[in-house]
């Protein structure tokens, strides 16, 4: 009699992803979802096979910051849809990288959308739905704990060198990047130091790419 594969645990889903426990200590099975949504989740739809797109384009960008040394949750694609990797104490911030006056950023200061930043822009955004995850300063990370000084220290030298191998890698292909988010978790090291991981996922899910 065929025994039936063992029934993973769920730990987290999002509106894109789904977390299951590893089967090593430490880690996770990140699940790419076909589920694309904008506007904080008010518009929602599902492509089929976005999700396997998004796997396999987060694996390359992954692996190639960590070829230029920044360290990655990212361990292994596992399949078409799902990655492994390191369980990380996620930090409750986004940071939003802009390089062209778009979005929010047009709405929220009455600018013309397109017009080239005179340098790249990075905005500090508290993870929250409910309250859609809302501009805040680093006075706000510091005063409720969210991080560190020296945490956010890191966090603005990585999302600055993601930055710029991202506004390259594009350039390549001829898509301009307009901005993006990303997100950072701690893990401690064996020597008991904390250390900071660049986590989540870049795709197309978390850029905006201009032709």
């Amino acid at each position: 009699m065929q025994k039936s594969a063992p029934r993973r645990v769920k730990i987290y889903e999002g509106k894109a992803k789904v977390l299951f426990e590893g089967t090593q200590p430490g880690t996770l099975v990140q699940y790419f979802k076909d589920d694309t949504t904008a506007f904080n989740n008010q518009k929602h739809a599902v492509i089929e096979g976005k999700g396997v797109i998004n796997n396999l384009i987060s694996e390359y960008i992954m692996m190639r910051l960590e070829d230029v040394g920044i360290p990655t949750h990212f361990i292994r694609r596992i399949n078409m849809r799902e990655q492994l990797i390191r369980q990380l104490e996620i930090i409750p911030l986004e940071v939003v990288a802009r390089n062209v006056i778009a979005g929010s950023l047009a709405k929220r200061l009455g600018l013309t959308e397109g017009n080239p930043l005179p340098q790249p822009l990075f905005e500090l955004y508290y993870k929250n739905d409910a309250l859609g995850d809302p501009l805040v300063t680093e006075d706000h990370a510091i005063a409720f704990e969210w991080a560190a000084p020296q945490e956010l220290q890191i966090m603005a030298s990585m999302a600055q060198r993601v930055n710029d191998f991202l506004c390259g890698l594009f350039a390549g292909i001829g898509l301009k990047l307009v901005d993006f988010k990303i997100e950072f978790g701690r893990l401690v090291n064996e020597d008991g130091e904390v250390e900071i991981y660049l986590a989540d996922e870049i795709s197309p899910d978390s850029c905006r790419l201009w032709d």
